[in-house]
């Protein structure tokens, strides 16, 4: 089965097949740098990191360009309002360009500690402002642009194929527009490919029209094109940036380079919290940093990182995602039972030996295998590819338990953990802190009872011994007896 990813631009399940055979480029919409990052960028940049690490996976030379936008995202995510990064340095009292430093450091934070990939390029706008005002002198060049007080603005009605990715057309657009329109537009559906800058906005760069910085749409098409080329395979991004920023996007870069602009459209959907709209104005706005900590009325507890993970990767990418605080503690019990099934297996393996793989584990291996990749091909179904690893933890447990099973079977295992669990889902990890000794309070107060229970079981107290066993059991502890210690799993 081939691999068939959603293209928002036709509408349907393509075969994906790269423009060059065995590579792929990827470009998705990065953050912009006023804040920490939060539950919605969760979602979206967990759902793209698992398809640049599908792609990988499967053999392909990927190169992954996710931008920085430190400027000219203004506050109504179109043409009017303040700069966002402007506005938030101002109530910081912080230079514009030390506030996106701080809150770029944040967001990379966060996305090292949910175990995403960082990008093989990570552009800034402001870094890219030459190549922004070529873009804007060739569009005026060809007729698609026009200026008007220092400010240059896209004429959409020169590009017939505006509309083609969002389903609008353009009366549409024109009827459901603000009735306050910028004066300088010569329609209301007109877009700024650059803005003039007045004397005291503090990020400005000189151009052929004056002071001034550029459009939130040009940003994208210029530094994605830069990267990967005139026409690039995929394009990521938020479902809400569909109409108007990537439908801009392709406006400008097609009008531009007389060349189709990006064959893929991938659109991740929305997050809301407990089935209202996240917003600060709700209180339910839940920065990463919070849950990691559990610093906030809604949650009770802190969340391991790739519990949070793991609670995205629950939910399809085109699916809309409810984060509660019980969907996180149901997934950070099964991130948990993912964990210390591997941890045993790793902690049961032994040097490399000649013994053969049995047929029925190989088979059963096998067939997991199958299933996982067929979800991943099916646009990638991360939610059943997710149940295969816990149908993997089953089928590891059992191996576990039966005193006969090879050494190779669990390294097979292993390997398949690492592989599917790993390389693809990123939530098990290659190495883990040692259970003895470990920085775990919970680890460490079940090691207290093993320690109990054999204390008893040397004064020949059965009784007490039973009990301990008997209580942990209650609480999906099990214990293994074996010649050189007393070792235990999760159920």
């Amino acid at each position: 089965m081939e691999l068939k990813l959603y293209n928002s631009l036709t509408r349907t399940k393509d075969e994906f097949k790269p423009l060059k055979k065995g590579r792929v480029g990827i470009y998705v919409c990065g953050p912009t740098v006023y804040g920490h990052a939060h539950l919605g960028h969760a979602k979206s940049y967990v759902s793209f990191d698992v398809l640049v690490r599908y792609l990988r996976y499967l053999g392909y030379s990927v190169t992954y360009v996710q931008n920085i936008t430190d400027v000219g995202h203004l506050t109504d995510n179109a043409d009017e309002g303040e700069d966002k990064v402007a506005a938030a340095a101002k109530k910081e009292k912080k230079h514009p360009m030390a506030l996106a430093e701080f809150y770029t450091r944040s967001y990379f934070e966060d996305m090292d500690r949910l175990n995403c990939v960082r990008p093989d390029i990570s552009p800034r706008a402001s870094g890219h402002i030459i190549e922004q005002i070529q873009m804007v002198k060739t569009l005026l060049e060809k007729g698609y642009a026009y200026e008007v007080n220092g400010s240059v603005y896209f004429e959409v009605s020169k590009f017939t194929d505006y509309g083609k990715l969002s389903g609008r057309n353009v009366e549409e657009m024109q009827a459901g527009a603000r009735v306050e329109v910028s004066p300088d537009k010569k329609a209301p559906v007109d877009f700024a490919l650059w803005k003039k800058a007045e004397p005291n906005h503090i990020m400005q760069w000189p151009s052929p029209w004056g002071p001034g910085y550029p459009g939130w749409h040009l940003e994208c098409s210029v530094m994605s094109t830069k990267y990967l080329g005139k026409t690039f395979d995929i394009h990521g991004g938020g479902l809400e940036n569909q109409f108007p920023h990537h439908e801009c996007e392709i406006a400008q870069a097609e009008a531009a380079n007389d060349a189709q602009f990006v064959r893929y459209w991938l659109h991740n959907n929305m997050v809301t919290v407990d089935s209202q709209k996240m917003g600060k104005s709700l209180n339910n706005f839940i920065t990463l940093k919070q849950a990691f900590s559990g610093a906030h009325e809604r949650l009770t507890r802190a969340y391991d990182p790739l519990a949070v993970r793991q609670l995205v990767l629950n939910s399809h990418y085109r699916s809309p995602l409810d984060f509660s605080d019980a969907a996180l503690f149901a997934a950070q019990s099964g991130y948990e039972k993912i964990t210390e099934t591997v941890k045993a297996v790793r902690k049961k393996l032994s040097p490399a030996s000649e013994d053969k793989l049995d047929e029925k584990t190989a088979e059963q291996l096998n067939q997991l295998k199958e299933k996982f990749e067929a979800a991943m091909n099916d646009d990638l179904n991360t939610s059943i590819a997710l149940s295969v690893i816990f149908e993997l933890v089953r089928l590891a447990n059992k191996l576990l338990e039966d005193t006969n099973t090879a050494p190779t079977a669990l390294t097979a295992v292993d390997d398949l953990f690492t592989s599917l669990g790993g390389d693809v889902l990123g939530v098990v990890k290659d190495q883990y802190p040692q259970t003895v000794g470990g920085d775990d309070l919970a680890e460490k107060l079940i090691e207290l009872f093993i320690e109990q229970r054999n204390q008893a079981r040397s004064k020949k107290d059965f009784a007490a011994a039973d009990a301990i066993r008997a209580k942990l059991d209650d609480i999906g502890i099990a214990l293994e007896d074996n010649p050189a210690a007393t070792e235990w799993r999760r159920k």
